[in-house]
């Protein structure tokens, strides 16, 4: 099971599917990332997911952070290793 968590979180910190529950095209601070999973079986893993939007000004600094979240399903391969993620 303790393998399965890092795995998990090492696929979110790169997980380009994140940016859709980003509201205003600013980047996600992985330092942030924060996770739950609410159900689990053997092909699947459903986790709520919530991390900080970091906004930018125009020089490139950062403007302001506004809190996201939403849920995704997890996919796992036969070998418990995240194979796709979809939001849900």
């Amino acid at each position: 099971m303790h393998y399965l968590m890092q795995d998990i979180e090492r696929y979110l910190m790169s997980c380009r599917e994140l940016t859709a529950f980003c509201s205003q095209n600013g980047w996600i601070d992985t330092t942030s990332l924060y996770y739950e999973i609410i159900e689990q079986n053997d092909q699947y893993v459903i986790a709520l997911v919530q991390f900080e939007e970091v906004l930018t000004q125009g020089a490139g600094s950062a403007a302001a952070r506004v809190p996201c979240q939403g849920r995704l399903r997890l996919t796992l391969d036969r070998y418990g290793q995240v194979s796709h993620a979809e939001l849900l």
